[in-house]
């Protein structure tokens, strides 16, 4: 009893480090972005993937209303998995911060750049009494001097570079799928198909169109630019991952 006393009294302030020298609210953090619907990146040879499953929990909700995948600037999106509220607020800063860097130095964020300053803002919910950290993961992709980069931000505002990654629900399951399929200078194309491969084996193999976003960016065309829903049920098809019938989806998005 004492030592389960003296646990929930570290558990109680973000600032307060255990005999371990863990931080529990983080790790509570960390534990609400799993219970999130599954985020995919992917970086190819000419370009960023990002996909999101957007599963509505109910079936009178309107679909576009899911809010899984934002563009932060012309050449930058974002995919989120956990709570939305605290990933629209990490939006809007990433946004802020691309725009202060256009008017300030003319010119395109960094992606690394943008991905540190949104770590370092997640950061400070770490050590600040009376706050809570972001429940929330996202993933940030886009073109950098020509170059396609992918990046991960942590509860805990770790940033850390990706080839492929997942977020969200099935973490371990969907990056041990990306480890064993990805490979190194494939197409923006095939990125999209392997992104739904993906997200389709937490889906018992099958996705709606309307129940998974994607959105890519370019080397060629530095564009934020989100796929239709008649190209991605085209795509679904073509590889036999289309639904027949819709499934209702999780609270978490």
């Amino acid at each position: 009893m004492q030592g389960q006393s003296q646990q929930q009294a570290y558990d109680r302030g973000i600032t307060i480090f255990s005999p371990d020298g863990r931080l529990y609210q983080v790790e509570y953090a960390r534990e609400a972005v799993k219970r999130g619907t599954a985020s995919v990146g992917i970086r190819a040879e000419d370009g960023v993937v990002l996909a999101a499953d957007k599963r509505a929990r109910s079936p009178l909700m309107e679909p576009e209303s899911i809010e899984k995948l934002h563009k932060a600037d012309d050449h930058v999106g974002v995919a989120s998995a956990g709570h939305v509220a605290d990933a629209r607020q990490l939006i809007d800063f990433a946004r802020r911060q691309a725009q202060v860097n256009r008017l300030r130095y003319g010119e395109p964020v960094g992606i690394e750049t943008l991905t540190k300053n949104i770590t370092d803002h997640i950061q400070q919910y770490t050590q600040v009494g009376g706050a809570r950290p972001f429940g929330v993961a996202l993933i940030v992709g886009g073109i950098e001097n020509g170059e396609p980069r992918l990046f991960e931000t942590d509860p805990s505002g770790t940033p850390y570079e990706w080839q492929a990654l997942s977020i969200g629900s099935d973490r371990s399951d969907l990056r041990d799928y990306l480890e064993t399929e990805y490979e190194e200078g494939i197409s923006t194309d095939e990125a999209v198909g392997l992104a739904l491969d993906t997200l389709a084996q937490s889906n018992d193999g099958e996705l709606s169109p309307d129940g998974v976003g994607v959105a890519t960016i370019t080397v060629d065309d530095p564009e934020y630019a989100e796929r239709p829903v008649d190209e991605i049920e085209s795509i679904l098809d073509e590889r036999d991952l289309l639904a027949t019938d819709e499934d209702e989806g999780d609270d978490e998005e």
